[in-house]
């Protein structure tokens, strides 16, 4: 379950039911969830407990999806799909292996979003955008110049400054899914201890080194 409350269509916000209407049809989300893409659909619901949240959040889906972008709608989304990976949101993840697959990305080119830099499938372009969505999520923003040097060889600047305002949005939408636990992200952390085989006694543990 979502680590926050849900509301649903009772909070009288004309944008959610009208989002509502297109993801659930008639369903009440809160007591039928489930999307076509087979999610809950919690992610919405929980937004809308902060109205002006979920109608700021949705119109910035209708910012990367509007004609008026330059950023090419492959390229944009390997910084979405690529974003989700790093950060570790199954959910961001899952959604644009979908969203790849629309734009015209091959299956070889998704599955390979994980290990990419050893890759083949990929030309200049995108692998450049690759290194810089790293730059972005992993580094924080840290940018070598010669990398940006090769992005401003194929984009335009306001290519650039799509691309990396459209990453760093999925970039905390997925640390967002993952903080809430929503969506399929809702999941306990796999990184805790694991208890000592039986009949292993505390003191002899404590004399062995782990690490070799």
């Amino acid at each position: 379950m979502p680590r926050l409350k849900e509301a649903g269509r009772e909070a009288g916000n004309p944008y959610a039911n009208a989002i509502f209407d297109m993801l659930f049809g008639d369903r009440d989300p809160l007591t039928e969830p489930g999307t076509e893409t087979g999610t809950p659909g919690n992610w919405w619901t929980v937004f809308n407990i902060v109205p002006e949240a979920f109608n700021h959040t949705t119109d910035g889906f209708r910012f990367y999806r509007d004609p008026a972008r330059k950023i090419a709608p492959i390229l944009r989304e390997l910084g979405q799909i690529r974003a989700g990976y790093t950060v570790g949101s199954q959910f961001v993840f899952s959604q644009h292996c979908k969203a790849c697959r629309d734009v015209g990305m091959s299956e070889e080119q998704i599955e390979a979003i994980p290990n990419w830099p050893v890759a083949t499938c990929f030309d200049a372009v995108q692998r450049a955008l690759l290194a810089y969505t790293d730059c972005l999520v992993l580094e924080r923003g840290r940018v070598p110049e010669a990398l940006f040097d090769e992005l401003k060889k194929h984009l335009s600047d306001e290519e650039i400054l799509e691309f990396t305002y459209i990453t760093c949005t999925y970039m905390m939408h997925a640390v967002m899914s993952r903080a809430l636990r929503l969506e399929y992200d809702d999941k306990d952390d796999p990184c805790v201890e694991i208890p000592a085989g039986e009949g292993v006694s505390s003191d002899v543990m404590s004399m062995v080194d782990t690490d070799k």
